[in-house]
C-alpha cells in the first residue's frame, strides 16, 4: 500500500503561515481523493481538507478561506497552504486517502501556532 510523509509543519505565530508537504512513496496520479487532517491535545482527529484527482477540493469550516490544499501528481505530493493561522489550528497534521478505509496513518507534522 501507498506510505506518506508529512513535513513542513513547526512554530509560527499567530496570523503566520506554513506549508505542509505530504509525499507519497510512488505515484499519487491514481488515487482519486486524497486529504490533510489534523489532531489537537485531548481531541479526536478530524478531517481538514480533501482534494480530487480533477482538483476540486472541499474545506472543513474552521479553514475555509484560510487554508489552500494542493497536489501535484508529478511530485508525488500533496500541499497544504495554511495562512492567517490561529492558537486553535495547533495540532500533529497528517496525510492520507480522502475517505476510509484509510492506509496506515504517518508521524505527522506539529503545527504549533503562539506568541
Amino acid at each position: 500500500q501507498v506510505q506518506f510523509v508529512e513535513s513542513g509543519g513547526g512554530l509560527v505565530q499567530p496570523g503566520g503561515s506554513l506549508r505542509l508537504s505530504c509525499t507519497a512513496s510512488r505515484t499519487i496520479f491514481s488515487i482519486y481523493y486524497m486529504g490533510w487532517y489534523r489532531q489537537a491535545p485531548g481531541k479526536q482527529r478530524e478531517l481538514v481538507a480533501t482534494i480530487i484527482s480533477g482538483g476540486s477540493t472541499n474545506y472543513a469550516e474552521p479553514v475555509k478561506g484560510r487554508f489552500t490544499i494542493s497536489r501535484d501528481n508529478g511530485k508525488n505530493t500533496m500541499y497544504l497552504q495554511m495562512n492567517s493561522l490561529k492558537p486553535e489550528d495547533t495540532a500533529v497534521y497528517y496525510c492520507n486517502l480522502g475517505s476510509s478505509p484509510y492506509v496506515d496513518w504517518g508521524q505527522g507534522t506539529q503545527v504549533t501556532v503562539s506568541a
